[in-house]
């Protein structure tokens, strides 16, 4: 399982990295804080440090992340969005492909303003999910992904240090019952569904205590 696992790493990596390389190096930081400003700041605030655990913290994000997400969100050609958010696709919906890549080059670039863990109860539990995983369960340890102090792989994947433990909480449940379901080759959904609330819980509150 653990292989199984390495093997989606390693084809999510060249994936994402190829076409995220090209995203990023035509990116306009300043172009993206104008659309920051009038389409994100209600929900994000305009530097990407969200007032409210239901919306994520952008700040120091991922630029390639942002930008996959965004597009995620985005109907093409009538299809069906990959990531299923009324919100965001409504949001998406007026953006072009440059947009897209401006705005998360801009969210990038700033600085996060780091939630906290609220239950340190948890924190053991998060610690030894975080560093070593759980062999038994066919759990890979986060930080393999994520880095030892959750600032995520560049071009691959996302900062989860200082994120809002509710948020990430919650995504961890769509992701455990397949409603989030644009994870490269179901990496998100085949961990979260080894993991109980508890777990859960538990590696959301040691990820956002990380800085």
């Amino acid at each position: 399982m653990i292989r199984t696992a390495a093997m989606a790493i390693l084809f999510a990596t060249s994936f994402i990295a190829n076409a995220s390389e090209q995203a990023h190096s035509k990116a306009d930081p300043a172009k993206g804080k104008v659309i920051a400003e009038t389409v994100c700041v209600a929900c994000h605030g305009a530097d990407g440090n969200s007032a409210a655990s239901a919306n994520p913290i952008l700040a120091g994000q991922v630029p390639e992340y942002i930008y996959k997400q965004l597009k995620n969100f985005k109907s093409v050609d009538g299809k069906p969005a990959a990531r299923n958010n009324a919100i965001m696709g409504g949001m998406t919906a007026g953006l072009s492909d440059e947009d897209m890549k401006n705005v998360a080059a801009w969210f990038a670039s700033q600085k996060q303003k780091p939630a906290a863990a609220k239950d340190e109860t948890q924190i053991a539990l998060g610690q030894k999910l975080w560093r070593q995983g759980d062999f038994k369960k066919g759990v890979p340890a986060c930080a393999g992904c994520h880095g030892p102090a959750g600032a995520g792989l560049p071009a691959q994947y996302p900062r989860l240090a200082g994120q809002f433990p509710e948020y990430a909480e919650a995504q961890l449940k769509t992701f455990r019952i397949g409603e989030r379901a644009n994870d490269p080759e179901k990496m998100m959904r085949t961990i979260a569904a080894k993991l109980s609330d508890v777990e859960i819980k538990a590696v959301a509150e040691y990820a956002a205590g990380l800085r």
